[in-house]
């Protein structure tokens, strides 16, 4: 992974901005109405890179951390020394070598977990309690059957299934939630992913985790305006060539050419992310040009149509349209998948 004074190196890069992500943090930690803002950086930070996220909001001042699984906690627990790391998957038994050797809390969702955490001697430990979701997490029964018991509980948290729309089902959840509160003791609470931020005060609790928003999604129209971009793909031209009129482009011939064209095939294509529903959909620039896709993205290329008095060349680099709200309506892929899928075949830089 590149980084700052660095001369990038792949011809296929995800250029990332610092700034940006910090700028998105701490607009979530505004919004949070007083509670402490934490970070989802599973999936190996959106597909970002979780070491350097997690060490950028470390330093903006972000002391809470979530990963899905204890070998995501491994990659990060260095980085992350003497903030709060927890893993949202819990604890299997093949686990506990890890969970006893690092600094991490595991978030328990079920008896059994509740159970094997106890019967190995117990600790530190979050809770994970379903308010409606009907994923991981305690069901309300269990925590009224005295289950919890015998715990030393930091965090207790739940998960909004609908925090990005408009949905009666967010108010049955924080009901269910503040009850809840009332019923099992820890020492935060926790509900907030990036849409339940935007839901306002009620939500918020103790602690929030976002995820999404702190990588440019934008959750809620709330945010509209407010979260930056921080992922920008840039591809090179491997080819430029003119076709003449009735000519098609790729597989399936989708696209045809109303007149002579110029097409310049660049080097990415599904199997880095830039997946088919941008197919005769998605965008680059070049400069002030914008280059539309033309014809099915490919395993490893994508065409695009170049303007007649664009003065790109082969080698040169084009910027890949992917604001992740804009990306999400032209591809319809959701802005997670967007970021998740984005492959290993690019050179991450940070700026």
């Amino acid at each position: 992974m590149s980084d700052d004074g660095d001369i990038p190196s792949g011809p296929l890069q995800l250029r990332l901005s610092r700034s940006a992500l910090i700028s998105n943090w701490r607009w979530l930690r505004d919004n949070s109405h007083g509670a402490a803002c934490g970070a989802a950086i599973k999936a190996d930070g959106y597909g970002l890179g979780a070491r350097q996220v997690a060490s950028i909001l470390l330093s903006a001042g972000c002391r809470d951390f979530f990963v899905a699984t204890w070998a995501e906690a491994e990659q990060v627990a260095d980085v992350l020394a003497g903030a709060n790391l927890s893993v949202l998957h819990g604890v299997r038994a093949g686990d506990m070598p890890l969970a006893h050797r690092l600094n991490a809390r595991p978030v328990l969702n079920s008896v059994e977990q509740v159970r094997r955490w106890l019967d190995a001697g117990g600790g530190d430990c979050d809770v994970m309690i379903d308010t409606g979701i009907n994923r991981l997490g305690l069901s309300l029964a269990d925590i009224g059957s005295g289950v919890l018991d015998g715990l030393t509980i930091c965090t207790v948290m739940s998960h909004l299934a609908s925090a990005d729309a408009d949905s009666p089902q967010n108010a049955a959840q924080l009901a269910l939630f503040q009850a809840v509160k009332g019923a099992v003791s820890a020492d935060r609470y926790s509900m907030a992913n990036s849409a339940g931020i935007c839901l306002g005060s009620d939500y918020c609790f103790d602690l929030t985790r976002p995820g999404l928003a702190l990588y440019g999604g934008t959750p809620r129209r709330e945010a509209i305006g407010h979260i930056k971009q921080v992922a920008f793909p840039v591809a090179e031209v491997l080819q430029l060539r003119t076709i003449a009129a009735g000519d098609h482009v790729g597989y399936n011939a989708t696209w045809m050419a109303d007149s002579a064209a110029r097409v310049a095939t660049i080097n990415m294509g599904y199997a880095d992310g830039y997946l088919r529903g941008f197919s005769n959909k998605g965008s680059a620039r070049f400069g002030a040009f914008v280059l539309p896709v033309i014809g099915r993205v490919s395993m490893d290329l994508v065409t695009l149509q170049v303007p007649p008095d664009c003065a790109i060349s082969e080698g040169d680099r084009v910027a890949i349209d992917y604001d992740l709200a804009s990306a999400s309506l032209a591809s319809g892929l959701s802005q997670y998948e967007l970021l998740t899928g984005l492959g290993s075949r690019y050179d991450r830089v940070w700026f």
